[in-house]
């Protein structure tokens, strides 16, 4: 099992809902969200523009070339009960990535608390440690 929120990604009148994985293994120095390209398209930010950074992230699985757009969007958590105040957040545009993922600092400026991830336990770190959510199903982005 692993966690996975419900957010919704803005970016001027265009918006995107969907489960992100919160992947604490995802190290930046910046908040950040890495999306498919569809959610790209979605959010009429692909194909690349002027504005866009290319680069190469080294993975687990090799290097993969992204796409980087600095403070590219506007990302917020929704639950049955909460919603929480939008965050900026670079969007980070995958061509491999089939679902979204949270970077360690979108996590965190998210107040997301990881509290069992074997078991997709987590809650807000203003709630309670009593306060247990679960985590969203799996959204899956093709192309």
């Amino acid at each position: 099992m692993v966690v996975r929120v419900r957010v919704r990604i803005t970016r001027d009148d265009k918006e995107v809902e969907t489960s992100a994985l919160a992947n604490s293994g995802y190290e930046s120095e910046t908040p950040q969200i890495l999306a498919p390209i569809k959610v790209a398209e979605l959010l009429s930010l692909w194909p690349p523009t002027k504005n866009v950074e290319e680069t190469i992230f080294e993975t687990a699985g090799g290097p993969l070339r992204v796409w980087i757009i600095s403070k590219g969007v506007k990302v917020k958590v929704m639950t049955s009960d909460v919603d929480t105040e939008y965050v900026d957040a670079d969007l980070v545009i995958s061509p491999i990535a089939d679902e979204v993922l949270l970077s360690d600092k979108m996590i965190s400026e998210l107040k997301i608390a990881l509290e069992d991830v074997g078991r997709g336990f987590w809650r807000f770190t203003w709630e309670p440690k009593e306060r247990i959510r679960r985590s969203e199903p799996p959204k899956y982005w093709k192309l």
